[in-house]
């Protein structure tokens, strides 16, 4: 009656967990053992992404690795920026011209057909036209489309050349016992049986198993040192070798769990972590570890381990030779099966295994085989050298020019108006330059002669002057003007002093005008 949930009694007053579930001192239930994270993780100890050294110390290119998870993050952001590129300017030809170039509109497609930097020399001539240098809208867009395209693909190299920049060979060659007598590694096993129980219920640790043909029973101090720790887990196995010599192909190893007043030997699942260092290079470091939770492999139903089959796992310790790194000799262990032993998943078939006496244990054997027919020689050769590179990049520039050339060819010849469109806008610019510098003539003539001095159509007839004199229109007095000037020029002398009176007279018909071809100035003597 005082059983928790998802237990059961058996022996009339002790409580047990159904199959699957675990006994959690500390809240005193039952819980369903989930495991975390992948099956098996397995890990060379040998970064093959780790050629460009001196790179690496100044830039962090994992940090960039995060951003960048591969070469489609920058094509993609490459056709982005090209397409905003080519629907703004697409979107600026909606907006007209104007005739004084003083808009807004104007004078952003103006600065774009100053972009004109890869095709100013190559757009639309007549035949026998000398080759000039011509900057228009339509070329600075497809000029500026042209290096956004090239920029993208070269980002996209880059990346390349820093996560795909070598290749890993595998050479594989048969080896003799010296060979394999010069690996000196130092190995770690760490077997932790999931359960409720502590190592106060650990027996026997042997090398050997009956259940071999193949079997050498020999002292477990000739293969590692072993000891037991109590975890949240459950009691975890640990076997160290330091500096080992593996020259037989299989050692197994076996130790059991047996039944205690109120603490059962069960479990429900192992977890494993099998470490290998070199004995003289400790920067590098292979493991395998994973959990194992579930006897069966055709569905996920929680089981509980418990009787006298052993559990076995199977790992296999493979050598290779890493010529790339000063000819590093490292074992990397491998997990290659799980036969699972005694196990329930029914409650009633557990609860009389825990009333009887003949299945209170839980047996576990770690078998490790040494491949030692062969070794795997690994070298990294680099795909990409500094010529592949130039060539690489001067093919990525001449793809983005060229695509954009065949499109600049193929408008200017659909759309003949597109030809001469530099000189239109250069005309508008022309224009509202020439009328700028009118407007600073005219300022120039008023300020010095007087307002009246400038007949240019804008002054009324028979309108007084600011001198108070009357002037007339150079239409009434044109030819009167012309005449007093053929008569008075020989008359005239800039060196000789003339008597001023003591009213100024403002010079009359002189015309001025950005109509006129020339400029006429009558001039009188003053009298």
């Amino acid at each position: 009656m005082g059983c928790p949930a998802h237990a059961f009694v058996y022996n009339r007053t002790q409580c047990g967990c159904i199959p699957g579930y675990l006994y959690s001192l500390s809240t005193n239930s039952c819980a369903l053992f989930a495991d975390l994270g992948p099956a098996v993780e397995l890990s060379s100890g040998v970064d093959f992404d780790s050629r460009l050294t001196f790179p690496e110390t100044i830039f962090s290119f994992d940090s960039i690795k995060k951003f960048t998870q591969s070469q489609a993050v920058f094509l993609e952001a490459t056709l982005v920026m090209l397409l905003c590129w080519l629907g703004f300017c697409l979107l600026l030809r909606f907006f007209p011209l104007g005739s004084d170039g003083r808009s807004h509109w104007f004078k952003i497609r103006w600065w774009i057909s100053r972009l004109d930097i890869s095709f100013a020399t190559r757009h639309w001539l007549h035949d026998q036209k000398p080759v000039v240098k011509r900057k228009t809208e339509l070329g600075g867009t497809f000029s500026i489309a042209s290096w956004i395209l090239f920029i993208g693909l070269f980002a996209a190299l880059l990346y390349q050349i820093i996560s795909k920049r070598s290749v890993e060979v595998h050479n594989i060659r048969a080896v003799n016992a010296p060979d394999l007598a010069s690996f000196l590694n130092d190995f770690e096993f760490n077997i932790t049986t999931i359960s409720s129980m502590s190592c106060a219920q650990l027996r026997t640790l042997v090398t050997g198993n009956p259940l071999f043909i193949d079997h050498r029973v020999v002292p477990l101090s000739t293969f590692a040192n072993y000891s037991c720790l109590n975890t949240t887990a459950g009691p975890t196995i640990t076997l160290k070798c330091n500096n080992c010599r593996l020259i037989r192909d299989t050692a197994y190893i076996s130790w059991y769990f047996v039944d205690l007043p109120n603490n059962p030997a069960t479990a429900v699942g192992f977890q494993f972590n099998l470490t290998a260092k070199n004995h003289d290079n400790n920067k590098h470091l292979s493991f395998v570890s994973g959990i194992l939770k579930n006897a069966s492999d055709f569905d996920d139903k929680p089981v509980t381990y418990r009787g006298v089959v052993p559990n076995i796992l199977k790992f296999n310790l493979f050598p290779r030779l890493y010529r790339n790194l000063r000819d590093l000799k490292l074992i990397q262990p491998l997990f290659q099966d799980f036969l699972p032993g005694s196990y329930f998943g029914d409650v009633s078939q557990l609860q009389a295994s825990l009333e009887s006496s003949s299945n209170g244990l839980v047996n576990t054997t770690l078998c490790v085989n040494f491949l030692s027919s062969y070794i795997v020689e690994i070298d990294n050769q680099n795909i990409l050298g500094p010529v592949s590179f130039l060539a690489d990049l001067g093919g990525l520039y001449c793809i983005s020019i060229g695509i954009f050339f065949c499109f600049l060819v193929q408008c200017e010849y659909r759309i003949k108006r597109l030809r001469n469109e530099d000189s239109i806008m250069a005309t508008i610019i022309n224009r509202r330059k020439a009328k700028e510098r009118w407007d600073k003539l005219r300022k120039y003539v008023r300020y010095t002669w007087g307002p009246c001095s400038l007949d240019d159509g804008r002054s009324e007839p028979d309108k007084a002057c600011c001198t108070g004199v009357m002037t007339k229109s150079f239409h009434q007095n044109g030819s009167s003007n012309r005449r007093k000037l053929q008569k008075r020029m020989d008359g005239v002398s800039f060196s000789q002093k003339v008597t001023l009176p003591n009213e100024k007279v403002s010079p009359v018909g002189a015309q001025v005008g950005p109509s006129s071809s020339a400029t006429v100035i009558s001039i009188y003597n003053l009298e």
